[in-house]
């Protein structure tokens, strides 16, 4: 009983302590303007777009196999070579290239396998690479490659498998 007590106690502390994290603003609000702090003014009969020193450039929107769907622009060289290079090219780079297949460079990549092509640009449903890591035949040692670092693969190919 004691035990469950303690256990209950605890679980009330998690959640008043995460309730309490994720309720507090990150930012004061600012107090509307008073009217007699604030001069009368017309505002400008256009937008205008300046940027400020806070504004970030915006990712490129460019669509997947599901016209309702966005998502942005995947690197090969930022995103996909990262993933590949960890958990690929033990097998398929350096000393040992397994059925042919380096996966080093794009360029090893896109010449393909013993079996052909393995990367069949905007279209992952007939990519060997992209079947075989979703099916997580791939790779056959160590880790298998998480759902988020497939999507990022699926998603390259789909957008052309380019070398960027």
């Amino acid at each position: 009983m004691k035990s469950i007590k303690l256990q209950f106690a605890i679980f009330i502390l998690i959640a008043g302590l995460l309730s309490a994290c994720g309720s507090q603003p990150t930012e004061a609000p600012a107090s509307p303007p008073t009217e007699a702090s604030v001069p009368v003014t017309e505002a400008p009969t256009e937008a205008l777009d300046v940027p400020t020193a806070t504004s970030q450039p915006q990712p490129t929107e460019t669509p997947t196999t599901d016209p309702g769907v966005q998502t942005t622009t995947v690197s090969f060289a930022n995103d996909v070579l990262p993933i590949l290079q960890s958990r690929c090219v033990n097998c398929h780079g350096g000393d040992r290239v397994e059925e042919g297949l380096s996966l080093k460079t794009y360029a090893d990549l896109m010449a393909g396998s013993e079996n052909g092509v393995v990367v069949m640009p905007g279209d992952s449903e007939n990519s060997l690479l992209a079947e075989l890591i979703v099916t997580q035949k791939m790779p056959k040692r160590g880790p298998k490659l998480t759902p988020p670092e497939v999507q990022l693969i699926i998603d390259w190919i789909n957008q052309g498998a380019l070398n960027n």
